[in-house]
């Protein structure tokens, strides 16, 4: 397999991972909040899932996307080269 191709398997295999995670937090984590009735920091945990816990994930889902790709590009060579 070309380097090309195994590059964008894994860029590809990674987007997946991260686009599965976003979901379940996004939509399953949300759907079932309500039936978490118990305070979390003098909040409902349902209010703190939805305000606060999903950007949370969803910093660190971007956060580690940018390194890995940061990673991947080095290792492929495919860095942008500055004239």
């Amino acid at each position: 397999m070309e380097p090309e191709q195994r590059y964008w398997q894994k860029n590809l295999r990674i987007t997946g991972v991260l686009l599965a995670i976003w979901f379940v937090v996004t939509f399953v984590v949300g759907f079932f909040a309500r039936e978490l009735s118990f305070t979390f920091f003098g909040w409902p945990f349902s209010f703190w899932v939805g305000a606060q816990g999903a950007l949370v994930v969803y910093m660190l889902i971007i956060g580690f996307y940018a390194g890995y790709m940061n990673r991947l590009d080095i290792e492929y060579g495919a860095t942008e080269e500055e004239d």
